[in-house]
């Protein structure tokens, strides 16, 4: 993408001056222009942007977390659905440093994981997921374990595409340290869908629901808006 055609549509021009929200609503958004995200939708550059932009009215209703928080929680991102754009072909799109993302499972059995019964996806192309949290506090918990941890929070968990997303916009916040698993999507089996880094770059595979690691979490949101 040239370095001059950055897009800017969430300020309308009655409006004098940026908010912080809107401004990183405008870099997500040049994120997933710029990563090719238009062509391998299939669409042009314009539609893909004009589809993606009513979500900067949703902002007014995204809550920065507490100072407390705001070391591990992200207050929001934007997530391109699956209908747009498959997990294997989103993945690769990822970027840490100076690698790309992969992912060792098939596009088939990818599209078998779909969003738990607790989890109410938003009609549509995309959706802001807010106030997402890589899961610090359940590290070396099993997802079994973790799952109640997060409901007990009222918080839910984060499903592929939005983790995905997550590392999108955000990919230092994957770590060796602080991986996580997606227990927002499954596939009736007792794999659970995680994004870990792998020889210094980012992987989207799975663990076991019952099996602990120290440098796995479990990654959640507050709320899901479209």
């Amino acid at each position: 993408m040239p370095e001059n055609s950055a897009i800017k549509l969430s300020t309308p021009p009655s409006t004098p001056a940026s908010t912080p929200l809107s401004t990183e609503f405008d870099r997500q958004l040049n994120n997933l222009v710029s990563y090719g995200y238009p062509d391998l939708a299939g669409l042009t550059e314009h539609e893909f942007v004009r589809r993606l932009a009513p979500l900067t009215e949703l902002l007014p209703r995204v809550s920065p977390p507490s100072a407390a928080e705001a070391a591990d929680r992200i207050p929001f991102v934007i997530v391109v659905a699956g209908d747009l754009l498959a997990a294997d072909r989103a993945m690769p799109l990822v970027q840490l440093g100076r690698t790309n993302g992969f992912t060792t499972m098939q596009a088939d059995d990818l599209k078998r994981f779909t969003a738990i019964d607790s989890v109410s996806l938003p009609d549509g192309s995309a959706y802001l997921v807010t106030d997402l949290d890589t899961g610090v506090d359940t590290l070396g918990v099993v997802p079994d374990e973790a799952i109640g941890t997060i409901v007990q929070q009222q918080r839910s968990p984060l499903t592929i595409h939005e983790g995905i997303a997550l590392i999108t916009h955000y990919p230092d916040v994957l770590t060796k340290q602080n991986s996580f698993s997606l227990l927002g999507s499954r596939c009736g089996d007792r794999r659970v869908p995680a994004l870990w880094v792998s020889q210094g770059r980012p992987r989207l595979g799975w663990c076991w629901a019952g099996a602990p690691h120290t440098w796995l979490g479990s990654a959640s949101c507050a709320t899901r808006l479209a």
